[in-house]
């Protein structure tokens, strides 16, 4: 009977550090949010980043609770498509991941994504931190002043509020329909 405690007694113990652990790797990733055109190419193109490690696409930034997709095409909840991005710091840094954000669209377009033009589609860095924040608004400075652009960039840098998930159908939708990308760059 001792000997079925121990094992009992161990077993629990293992299971315990098990979820330490997989507490312990969840808190060293990290959030970054952004919007730019179509959420499902903005999530292809994440995919891609060594260093990210889960995506998801839904909506950021309106009024509504809970929003749908049908809700946010009515361009009344003033939500916008948005990708999630869950990544390791110690394999990418936030400021090679807003890089990627400006490389992959027109950030001087308010709607940025070629044919669909609508609110929903804003370029916009939604910054869960305040480090966040400061590095956005130097990468956008730099963009400024670097010249690539005419025009002037016109992404949005604003705090985060709370993510609505996008129906599921919508997760991963480029990788499930074997589809390269939205046209999100200009």
């Amino acid at each position: 009977m001792k000997r079925s405690g121990n094992s009992v007694g161990l077993l629990a113990a293992m299971i315990l550090v098990g979820a330490l652990l997989s507490t312990e790797a969840k808190a060293l990733t990290e959030k970054a949010t952004f919007g730019a055109g179509c959420f499902w190419g903005l999530e292809a193109a994440f995919r891609q980043v060594k260093g990210v490690t889960d995506t998801a696409v839904g909506y950021m930034g309106g009024t509504l609770k809970n929003p749908t997709y049908e809700d946010v095409t009515t361009h009344r909840t003033g939500h916008m498509e948005v990708c999630q991005v869950t990544y390791d710091p110690a394999q990418i840094s936030y400021e090679k991941l807003v890089a990627v954000f400006f490389q992959i669209h027109n950030p001087t377009s308010f709607n940025p994504d070629g044919h669909d033009l609508a609110s929903q589609y804003r370029s916009v860095i939604f910054f869960h931190t305040p480090e966040q924040e400061t590095i956005a608004m130097a990468a956008k400075d730099q963009l400024q002043v670097s010249g690539k652009f005419e025009r002037p960039i016109a992404a949005a840098i604003v705090p985060a509020t709370e993510f609505w998930r996008a129906e599921e159908y919508h997760q991963r939708y480029a990788e499930k329909h074997n589809l390269p990308s939205c046209s999100i760059t200009p």
